[in-house]
């Protein structure tokens, strides 16, 4: 088995492989890391590579696959994590040079069940300082490309480095977080599918009262996130909000996925977004098909929700603020180079009422669940696209897009997360695929959402599209 033989194989494939003794897993990391070494100059998505310890952790698994005792279910198989998530003894910098010595004594809830599950970590993946920015760009690693654009596309964020690898070869598994699209947005801009789960049903590790923000994967086709959300799912007690098992298999639900009767809603722009026209007409494409090809009945509705670019300004301005003042170690953040956009974020925190952002939270936000209950009342899904955008040139401060269809954007850092924002503080599951390419040979994502809870059926959905659909399956330039 050659080298691109592996790095290209299902995550799935690659576990049952190793498993099978068909492939070793120190086979299947080092041509991993050869691949990294490759592709690395291209999009910049690393900021740790674990090169040694992968290998000896390779070394390890291949013995005890020879020992005939009980493999885990991910045994053997490499994974990224996003350099946000905490890894005992290996060093995490949350995207800042404040934190480029920082070294964690302790595992993050999810990475220990990943470990658990046998995965093996080749490398740390890039974001942008604390995951607050849509692009991934920081003062310790600069910027990370899309490999459909590489060197000169942003691969979104803030799981921008895990979106990258993934799309280029570097391992089938990669592990990132999502409060407001920061996992289907780069995955988007990558070409890869991007799970948001229901809030809570892995436990997130960051806060005890997280409602919104989420970790989960980013792979390159519906059955390997579901791998990973099998291995992850579960309560713990320190995390109070985390949901029960549920006893659900939810790789079970990609192995013979049907699209036959579902009653699928299709909104466009949510209601607000102004989309580009080309991307809009990618999408529309690919909704098309799920009804010609895979036997769904598709309605186009109008959504009526509140501005998700105003809602996320109102909501999370507060945060910005409070953590560059109160939560990051005093002194840490003086010398480092903060992106403008994160400072003009904090700066509208500070001034904000605590009125206004209890109206934010908890009227605005009703309004917004409410607006997506209206379409469930009807129909099994939504889609839309993922992004009102296709991947764009780095930007400068702005930190987004500026124009769409040649009308300026109010909120350039914000503007193209506006159709992943709502799904999220509606506490719904949602999931991208890759549904087409622009002309300039850019990956166009179709995002789907699912009713609280319903998890499956995204991803079985996710899944029945990619039946009748090559567009995953292709390879950026620089593969």
């Amino acid at each position: 088995m050659d080298n691109e033989e592996i790095v290209w194989m299902p995550g799935h494939e690659m576990a049952r492989a190793i498993r099978a003794k068909e492939l070793s897993s120190t086979e299947a990391v080092t041509a991993v890391l050869e691949q990294l070494d490759k592709v690395e100059p291209h999009i910049n998505a690393f900021v740790t590579v674990t090169r040694e310890q992968a290998l000896a952790d390779a070394k390890a698994a291949d013995a005890r696959t020879m020992s005939g005792e009980e493999l885990p279910p991910l045994h053997g198989v490499p994974i990224t994590n996003k350099d946000l998530s905490d890894t005992a003894g290996v060093r995490t910098t949350y995207g800042t040079s404040a934190f480029k010595d920082h070294v964690p004594d302790q595992d993050e809830l999810s990475w220990a069940r990943l470990k658990a599950a046998g995965t093996i970590l080749i490398g740390k993946t890039t974001t942008p300082p604390f995951g607050m920015l849509g692009i991934t760009d920081s003062d310790l690693t600069g910027r990370t490309s899309t490999p459909w654009g590489p060197s000169t596309h942003t691969s979104g964020g803030s799981s921008g480095g895990a979106a990258a690898a993934v799309a280029a070869g570097v391992a089938p598994f990669a592990w990132g977080s999502d409060g407001g699209g920061s996992i289907r947005v780069p995955a988007a801009c990558c070409g890869v599918v991007g799970l948001k789960t229901t809030p809570n049903r892995i436990p997130a590790g960051t806060s005890p009262w997280e409602t919104t923000g989420v970790v989960g994967p980013l792979t390159r086709n519906a059955r390997d996130a579901a791998l990973l959300l099998d291995a992850t799912v579960g309560p713990d007690p320190s995390m109070p909000l985390s949901l029960p098992l549920t006893g659900e298999n939810y790789e079970s639900y990609t192995l013979n996925p049907s699209l036959q009767g579902l009653r699928i809603a299709f909104s466009p722009e949510f209601g607000s977004a102004e989309v580009d026209r080309e991307v809009l007409g990618i999408v529309e494409a690919a909704v098309a098909s799920l009804e010609s090809t895979g036997g769904a009945h598709v309605d186009k509705v109008e959504m009526s929700v509140p501005d998700p670019v105003q809602y996320f300004s109102d909501c999370y301005a507060p945060a910005f603020a409070s953590f560059l003042e109160m939560e990051t170690p005093a002194g840490k953040l003086k010398d480092t180079g903060i992106h403008p956009a994160i400072e003009y974020m904090a700066s509208r925190g500070r001034t904000m009422s605590a009125l206004e952002w209890f109206h934010t939270l908890h009227v605005t936000r009703t309004a917004i669940l409410q607006g997506f209950l209206s379409v469930f009342a009807d129909h099994d899904l939504i889609v839309s696209p993922t992004m009102p955008v296709a991947p764009f040139p780095h930007p400068g401060p702005e930190a987004g897009n500026t124009h769409v269809n040649g009308k300026p954007v109010v909120e350039p850092m914000i503007d193209f997360h506006r159709l992943t924002e709502s799904p999220t503080h509606a506490m719904l599951p949602a999931i991208t695929v890759n549904c087409g390419f622009t002309r300039d040979g850019l990956p166009v994502g179709m995002q789907i959402v699912g009713p609280q809870h319903a998890d499956g059926a995204i991803l079985a959905a996710a899944a029945a599209f990619e039946t009748f659909t090559d567009w995953g399956a292709r390879r950026p330039p620089i593969a």
